[in-house]
């Protein structure tokens, strides 16, 4: 068996198939996804197109891709995911891409995403040098519950988004709303019009909540394939301005967005939420959910 180290590449379409099948397999073998929507649209859409976007890594074996690694651009950290194949662990592979992606960080401070938070990946991150420092929960309510009706602040209406004209206005609100938060308040329209070209996007259950003429605040719903039978609803994104805190408009477009999901015939809702943003958990645990899994992540400081 040969192998070639890690190594920066331009993928083409054929890697990036044996890429996504190999995350695939990753899921079915460690019950979770090795790989964020971020990295998977990268993958579809972004790969080789300059200092935008990310670098991807792959190590191969006999020819074939056997472990692949995300790098983004530093903001001044920088960001990875990674994922080995099943069929090649424990022959030293993931140690090899988290070294060469401490290398390409070039000083800058490596952050690395580890879904499911597996005892695996917090072994190896004890053997390199990382320190746990962040948490994303996923938590998960019945839709055959019972929902309460939305009330909506006075003056405010609801509607939904409307692609092509939306954006801009959006693309505002989404910045005011999320000013600290370390992916949702950065994105640029392109981050916004590649997900609209994604095959679930559907802008009736992309809700917009309005006062005053402008926008106030928003839920935008998402509906994906979780197992091969079952559909999964999910409360992709809620914001509001923050003129709108404690008005009760976040928790009115929850419910809408939960009403939508129920109406759809899902029996299941389900949403990520930051560990230490305690005002938004409590609200959904107040709306019937309870955490089912942990996403971590893990960061190396930069090299002096």
């Amino acid at each position: 068996m040969t192998e070639r180290p890690p190594a920066a590449v331009d993928l083409d379409a054929a890697q990036v198939a044996d890429v996504l099948e190999l995350a695939d397999l990753a899921a079915g073998t460690d019950g979770v996804a090795p790989l964020s929507e971020h990295v998977l649209l990268h993958l579809r859409y972004d790969r080789g197109v300059g200092l935008g976007a990310g670098r991807d890594f792959v190590v191969t074996m006999d020819g074939k891709i056997a472990g692949y690694a995300y790098l983004g651009r530093p903001e001044p950290e920088v960001s990875g995911e990674f994922a080995v194949h099943p069929a090649w662990r424990r022959r030293g592979i993931g140690h090899g891409l988290v070294r060469d992606l401490v290398a390409e960080a070039n000083g800058h401070t490596l952050q690395l995403w580890a879904h499911g938070d597996l005892p695996a990946a917090a072994r190896l991150a004890g053997r390199t040098g990382f320190e746990r420092f962040r948490a994303l929960w996923q938590m998960r309510r019945s839709l055959r519950d019972r929902l309460d009706r939305p009330e909506f602040p006075p003056g405010s209406t609801l509607r939904t988004f409307a692609p092509g004209q939306d954006e801009e206005e959006w693309l505002s609100l989404n910045s005011r709303a999320f000013g600290k938060h370390p992916e949702q308040g950065s994105w640029t329209r392109h981050d916004l019009e590649l997900r609209e070209r994604e095959p679930w996007f559907d802008p009736t259950g992309f809700f917009v909540a309005v006062r005053d003429g402008r926008m106030a605040g928003f839920h935008w719903t998402k509906v994906h394939q979780e197992q091969e039978q079952e559909q999964v609803g999910e409360v992709y994104v809620v914001g509001v301005d923050p003129a709108e805190q404690g008005s009760g408009l976040g928790r009115a477009l929850t419910l809408a967005g939960l009403g939508y999901l129920r109406e759809r015939g899902l029996d299941q809702a389900m949403l990520y939420v930051d560990e230490d943003n305690g005002p938004a958990i409590r609200l959904y645990q107040a709306l019937g959910f309870t955490r089912t899994r942990t996403d971590a992540m893990y960061r190396r400081p930069a090299d002096p």
